[in-house]
C-alpha cells in the first residue's frame, strides 16, 4: 500500500509536466537557444585560435566548399563559423547580465516602493516615467560619446536604462500583494517588514519577473548587436555578431554569407529566447493563453 501510494504523486507529476516540456515553443526554444549556447559556451575549447587566425590565401571562401571553413571566410581569411561563436560571448554576456543586473537593482526598489509607499513611491515613479520617455539610441549615442564604447559600459548603460521597466512591475504587483490576507497575518504575528517583503511577497511576484527577464535578454542580444554595428558597441578587435555585420556590409553583393550567418546566429538566439518566454507565459498566466 505504501509503495503504491508513493507511486502516485510521481506519476501524476509526469502526466502534468510531460505536455508542457513537449510542447513546441519549449522544444524548439529549448533546441535553438542550447545549441547556439553550447557552440558559443565551449568555442574557447572547439576553436582555440581566437576568431583571429589569418589565412589570406583562403580569403573569401564561400561556405561550403572547404571543409577547413564550413561556413566560409571573411576578407582576412578568418574562419565564419569560429567568429560567430567566439563573438557569441560578447551577446550572451552583455544579454545574461544586463538583464540580471537590471532586475535585481528594479525589483528592489520596486518591492520598497510599492510596499512603504508614500514620497520616495511618488519620487522614484515620476523618476521612472522620465527615464522612460527617453529614447534608448539616443541615450546610448550621447553616453557612449562622453565615456566612451566597452563592454562593461555597455552592460552598465542597459542596466540603467531598463531597471525601470522592472521596478515598474514589482510595484504594480506588490502594491496588491500588500493588501492580501496572507500579508497581512504576517503583519498580525509581528514580523519585520524585511521578512514580510521578501518571504511572502517576492516569492508571489515572480512569475512576471521570469518572463521579462527572458524577454529582455533577447532584447539586449539585439540590441548590443545594434550598438556594435554602430561602432558604439565593444572594440570593433572582439568578436561580436554585429561587429561581423558592420565589417560585411561592404562585401554584401560578393560576399553575402559575411553578414548573412553572423546575421542568423541573431535571429535564432533571438526567435528561441522569445519561445521560451511564451512558454514561460502559457504556464505562469494560462488564463492569458494565445491559441
Amino acid at each position: 500500500m505504501t509503495g503504491r501510494t508513493s507511486q502516485q504523486p510521481a506519476a501524476k507529476s509526469a502526466r502534468f509536466w510531460r505536455p508542457r516540456i513537449l510542447h513546441f515553443e519549449f522544444v524548439a526554444g529549448v533546441f535553438l537557444t542550447g545549441s547556439l549556447g553550447l557552440l558559443v559556451l565551449f568555442s574557447g575549447l572547439l576553436f582555440p585560435g581566437g576568431g583571429e587566425t589569418i589565412d589570406l590565401a583562403a580569403r573569401l571562401t564561400p561556405p561550403f566548399v572547404s571543409t577547413g571553413h564550413i561556413l566560409g571566410t571573411d576578407p582576412l581569411g578568418r574562419d565564419i563559423l569560429e567568429r560567430i561563436a567566439l563573438g557569441g560571448r560578447v551577446s550572451f554576456t552583455v544579454g545574461i547580465f544586463s538583464a540580471a543586473g537590471a532586475v535585481f537593482l528594479g525589483t528592489i526598489v520596486g518591492l520598497f516602493a510599492g510596499y512603504y509607499r508614500g514620497i520616495w513611491d511618488v519620487f522614484i515613479m515620476r523618476f521612472a516615467d522620465v527615464q522612460l520617455a527617453l529614447p534608448f539610441i539616443l541615450l546610448a549615442i550621447t553616453v557612449i560619446a562622453i565615456i566612451g564604447p566597452g563592454l562593461d559600459r555597455v552592460i552598465i548603460l542597459m542596466i540603467v536604462s531598463q531597471w525601470v521597466q522592472y521596478a515598474r512591475l514589482v510595484r504594480s504587483s506588490v502594491l496588491s500583494l500588500r493588501e492580501r490576507e496572507f500579508v497581512q497575518a504576517a503583519r498580525s504575528y509581528g514580523l519585520p517588514d524585511r521578512k514580510i517583503i521578501f518571504s511572502h511577497i517576492l516569492p508571489n511576484a515572480l512569475g512576471p519577473l521570469i518572463i521579462l527577464v527572458t524577454l529582455n535578454v533577447a532584447n539586449n542580444i539585439l540590441l548590443e548587436s545594434s550598438l556594435t554595428f554602430l561602432g558604439l558597441g565593444v572594440d570593433p578587435q572582439v568578436p561580436s555578431w554585429g561587429g561581423m555585420l558592420s565589417e560585411g556590409r561592404n562585401y554584401v553583393q560578393t560576399a553575402w554569407w559575411i553578414t548573412v550567418f553572423p546575421g542568423l546566429a541573431i535571429m535564432l538566439t533571438v526567435l528561441g529566447l522569445n519561445l521560451l518566454g511564451d512558454w514561460l507565459r502559457d504556464q505562469i498566466d494560462p488564463l492569458g493563453k494565445t491559441a
